[in-house]
């Protein structure tokens, strides 16, 4: 009886299969039915034979299509061993592969090409979509109560958003919700905090933008953006559209001369005039506007009926200041002796973001020197850094070199602690800070928002002091003084040209027309309008101020000349001198007590 097994092995042929004799199929067929093999294996379409006489011997012959059945070797009697291994599949597999992932490849290169075609005519469409930011109330956390020291625009801003709220509050007696809000400020004063306290504030939607965001270099797009943008705000009326930085788009409209031609910005502009005060009326979608240069701005975009209130943000007042640090020292650990009223009072002309900077940099210094809280010396410290700079102890002096900077700063305090107006003096150092080789340090004690002409003059002194003091003492002057010639010739030049102080020959007139920014602190151009003889007179006047207020210093000099060589001693062996040092020696003035001159000297060494 024949035995059939069917097999499907994963291994190879072993060597003698490959070493098998070939022969016609018809002898392996006449072989079967002669009983002569003990084995027939048919491998895909190959046959093999084993011998009964020889089992080490091996016939193979090619099938070709034929069946088992056509071949006749399926005799029940016949005891032949016919087994039947199926490769069939796995070749097929290894046929196909090479064209499945051809396929593959075209498929997943058409699905590249269609997404790409989706996103390029997405972006087409998008284009000319505003790209304004809605604010989600529940991220942004400032509230008017985190913004210190600008209590008047507080109080606009809080009428506009109250107008928003109750609108049947001030429209009931007739009144109009204000169109336009412009933030005028010098950079720093807190525009943009105070945009975000609106977003806090306002429990209506918020869209902010950039004016450098509308501007495209393809004509059209800017003023595509400005009516998508107020469509959407129409939608979501009433809400508030805030715009920073609005003079990148709304320049003065007519010329080079004017900021530019460029149409696709006037296109852009002349649409925001349009959506700010057009046809459509009640709308309540309010628009908060900031920039830092309002003299660049187009006066339509300026009139009433676009921005209807201007506020300016001045710089913090002594009061503002001080709310100011408690505001920025909320989330920090301040020692109990921190006082920041003193610090206040040192930080004249700084905006809040200066403020904000001087907390960051005391607590660094407190970090640095291993302390839990801040106390008053890392305050002092960084309030020295951030007006005069940080201490350069790498830069070595000689010995004439302390010497000169030594009676050169010494120059500057006994000069400006004599006269009258001048700040009162705080501080004398050798020790170099930034392009200094050393400062005499003047604080005022209230801020001043009148100059008198004597205060001039007692600045111009103080200035020179200086330079009088090394001509004195040396017998020769040196660079040292070139910073303070510059600063008093420029006061003595304003007071001339600005301010009508001059001398009789020049009158109360003003003299050059400045053209330039107003919050940007970049001198502006003066263009002349006076003639030679007039210039002559300017020039006379700055040259007779400077000499007479040099005469002047050099005659307090010789009065203290003794007193001013103690005070170098000192100076020079310890770098530092305070008021209280000063005072002792040139006055002798004992401090209040021992405690805080040893105090003092402390601070002075650290």
């Amino acid at each position: 009886m024949a035995l059939l097994h069917i097999t499907n092995p994963q291994r190879t042929l072993d060597e003698k299969y490959n070493q098998a004799t070939e022969v016609p199929l018809s002898e392996i067929t006449s072989g079967y039915h002669a009983e002569r093999f003990s084995k027939i294996l048919v491998r895909d379409n190959r046959v093999y034979a084993t011998l009964r006489e020889d089992p080490d011997s091996l016939l193979q012959s090619y099938k070709g299509a034929e069946s088992i059945a056509q071949l006749s070797w399926n005799d029940p009697d016949n005891d032949t061993i016919l087994e039947i291994e199926n490769r069939e599949a796995t070749h097929l597999f290894y046929a196909i592969l090479p064209d499945l992932l051809f396929f593959l490849l075209i498929v997943a290169g058409l699905v590249w090409l269609f997404r790409g075609v989706a996103r390029s005519q997405s972006t087409a469409l998008s284009f000319g979509k505003s790209r304004a930011r809605i604010a989600d109330m529940r991220q942004v956390k400032t509230r008017f109560k985190d913004v210190a020291g600008m209590e008047e625009a507080k109080e606009d801003l809080e009428e506009v958003v109250d107008f928003l709220k109750h609108p049947k509050k001030y429209t009931g007696i007739g009144a109009k919700i204000p169109k336009g809000v412009l933030l005028v400020g010098a950079p720093g004063t807190g525009k943009t905090l105070l945009a975000r306290a609106v977003a806090g504030e306002a429990a209506v939607p918020f869209f902010s933008i950039a004016g450098s965001e509308f501007v495209e270099m393809f004509v059209g797009v800017g003023a595509s953006r400005v009516r998508d943008l107020f469509l959407k705000a129409k939608r979501n009326a009433p809400c508030i559209i805030f715009i920073d930085e609005i003079d990148a788009v709304g320049r003065q409209r007519g010329g080079a001369g004017f900021g530019g031609g460029h149409d696709e910005r006037e296109q852009t502009l002349n649409q925001i005039l349009t959506e700010m005060d057009g046809f459509e009326q009640e709308t309540n979608v309010i628009v908060v506007a900031a920039t830092n240069r309002p003299d660049v701005l187009d006066r339509a975009l300026l009139r009433p009926g676009r921005f209807d209130r201007r506020i300016f943000v001045d710089n913090p007042d002594l009061e503002a200041r001080e709310k100011i640090l408690e505001v920025h020292s909320r989330n920090k650990n301040l020692a109990n002796d921190a006082k920041l009223r003193d610090i206040a009072r040192q930080t004249v002309g700084m905006t809040g973001a200066d403020l904000e900077n001087l907390m960051n940099e005391a607590a660094i210094f407190a970090a640095r020197r291993k302390r839990k809280s801040i106390q008053h010396q890392d305050l002092v410290d960084a309030v020295e850094k951030i007006t005069i700079g940080a201490e350069k102890k790498s830069r070595k002096l000689t010995q004439k070199e302390k010497e000169i900077t030594a009676y050169h700063e010494l120059g500057h305090a006994i000069v400006g602690h004599l006269c009258p107006e001048t700040d009162p003096l705080h501080k004398i150092s050798i020790v170099s800070r930034g392009a200094a080789l050393g400062v005499t340090w003047f604080l005022p004690q209230e801020d001043r928002f009148t100059i008198s002409r004597s205060k001039f003059l007692d600045e111009i002194c103080g200035l020179l002091g200086g330079r009088a003091a090394e001509e004195l003492i040396f017998g020769e002057i040196t660079t040292g003084a070139s910073n303070d010639i510059e600063k008093a010739s420029q006061i003595a030049r304003d007071m001339a040209m600005r301010y009508g102080m001059g001398n009789d020959d020049l009158g109360p007139v003003a003299y050059g027309e400045r053209q330039g920014t107003m919050f940007l602190g970049v001198d502006p151009s003066i263009t002349r309008n006076y003639s030679e003889e007039k210039a002559r007179q300017i020039d006379t006047f700055v040259r007779m101020t400077i000499n007479e207020q040099y005469k002047r210093a050099m005659a307090m000099l010789r009065k203290h000349h003794s007193t001013m060589g103690k005070l170098a001693e000192i100076l020079l062996q310890h770098e530092t001198m305070s008021l209280d040092e000063f005072l002792e020696i040139f006055e002798g003035k004992k401090p209040a007590n021992a405690a805080a001159k040893k105090t003092a000297r402390k601070s002075a060494r650290s």
